[in-house]
């Protein structure tokens, strides 16, 4: 039940042998389909329906980097951020049952338009998305957009299950990071890929990441917690010690956002307020809980979203740890000592933002990343860097490219090494 991206498609497209096509793969969706008829479907469309490139929204006066940006003279450019969903898998609650929760799963042609689904979980609709998630084409016509030569993909957080069973997870998970493979190799040589792993079983977690690293993944997404276990478990350093001991590199997403008596369920600020919050929990918790002190230093660690609120939080932190001795955990130096031990994306939309960002991590631990192709993403990749008048060429060309390619370890081309 292995999934063909779909075509692209713009709203209004009428072509009616198109059209057909994509309705057609689309019946065959949602709860699983088959891997011939998406791949017919996609064929006929694909050669006639064309894509939109989605309008850019700024304000005049603003800081904000959502102006288009002209093309950066930078040779090369990864965006490390950036998420995947297929239209369709498999249909995991006919095989293993609801006993734990509902299942996620795509409803597709939302509205009658098949560039368009919802994210469904079990009943109830989790998010509206649109064909950028699946359809590759789609994918590199953007980054052609933005001038963005390569991409890393990593699935949506939301198909981690790590609070079922682990062989239930570990078989998601294996699904999911070969099509991902799959997925890359329509890619023209510029698309990457992270994997998923089961991390609610760590020798299961850590087979998996092997397979997968062995297989051609760059590296692995995890979530930032499992429950009540936060970077500082047993458990989870465990799992880092493995990566270590590899060379794997370590993407953390937050997830499973706290939510205290359900006052961020408004205003979207599960996303706002608890995503910066849970990152911001996740680095101080390696640092008061001596994780980063029980790691080889080799290991190569990236966290999403610029940090979460940590970077703007740091001289907080570094007070309490200086004048409070129980606010100190076991960590070895002050927290502004750890710095050098992890990175973060560039994904904070504002100027002054990355300003913080960079004045406390330094611009070498700043990596492009977007957060493609969700609306809460960079709608123009790389603009904010590329306009940052702050930054020098060179500090650009690092955050833009060079530092995602040393971190991940992706060949820059020679041409590109040439004008670098």
């Amino acid at each position: 039940l292995h999934h063909t991206p779909t075509p692209r498609v713009t709203a209004d497209a009428t072509e009616p042998m198109a059209s057909t096509a994509v309705t057609s793969a689309a019946r065959q969706g949602g709860r699983g389909a088959g891997r011939g008829a998406a791949r017919t479907a996609a064929g006929l469309a694909r050669a006639r329906v064309t894509a939109v490139p989605p309008p850019c929204h700024s304000r005049a006066g603003a800081r904000f980097s959502t102006a288009s940006a002209a093309p950066s003279p930078v040779p090369f450019v990864v965006d490390m951020h950036t998420h995947f969903l297929p239209i369709a898998w498999p249909d995991y609650s006919s095989k293993y049952g609801d006993a734990a929760g509902p299942w996620p799963w795509m409803r597709p042609n939302e509205g009658g338009d098949p560039g368009r689904a919802m994210l469904m979980l079990g009943e109830e609709e989790f998010r509206p998305v649109h064909h950028a998630c699946w359809d590759i084409a789609k994918r590199l016509e953007d980054m052609d957009r933005d001038a963005i030569d390569h991409q890393i993909l990593s699935s949506t957080p939301i198909l981690f299950q790590w609070h079922r069973p682990a062989e239930e997870s570990a078989d998601v998970a294996r699904y999911f990071n070969d099509l991902a493979l799959e997925l890359c190799e329509e890619g023209d040589g510029r698309l990457s890929t992270l994997c998923q792993v089961p991390l609610q079983d760590v020798d299961t977690a850590c087979a998996e990441v092997s397979r997968a690293f062995r297989s051609g993944h760059k590296g692995v997404q995890i979530g930032n917690h499992h429950g009540p276990q936060d970077m500082d478990s047993e458990n989870m350093v465990a799992f880092l010690a493995h990566c270590a001991e590899e060379g794997i590199p370590v993407m953390i997403h937050p997830w499973d956002m706290l939510n205290p008596e359900g006052r961020l369920d408004k205003y979207m600020m599960q996303w706002t307020v608890g995503m910066p919050a849970e990152t911001q929990l996740s680095i101080v918790s390696m640092i008061l809980g001596g994780t980063f002190d029980k790691l080889d230093p080799k290991l190569d660690l990236v966290f999403a979203h610029g940090g979460g609120s940590f970077p703007y939080l740091l001289g907080r932190l570094e007070n309490a740890y200086i004048y409070r001795d129980i606010a100190r955990g076991v960590a070895k130096k002050p927290p502004s000592g750890y710095l050098e031990r992890f990175h973060t994306d560039s994904a904070v939309f504002d100027h002054r933002s990355l300003r913080c960002l960079v004045d406390v991590m330094g611009h070498e631990r700043v990596m492009l990343g977007s957060d493609y192709p969700f609306p809460l993403g960079e709608q123009r990749i790389g603009s904010l860097i590329r306009t940052a008048d702050f930054l020098t060429d060179e500090q650009k060309a690092d955050m833009l490219g060079r530092n995602a390619a040393n971190f991940f370890r992706i060949p820059i081309p020679d041409a590109a090494k040439l004008s670098a």
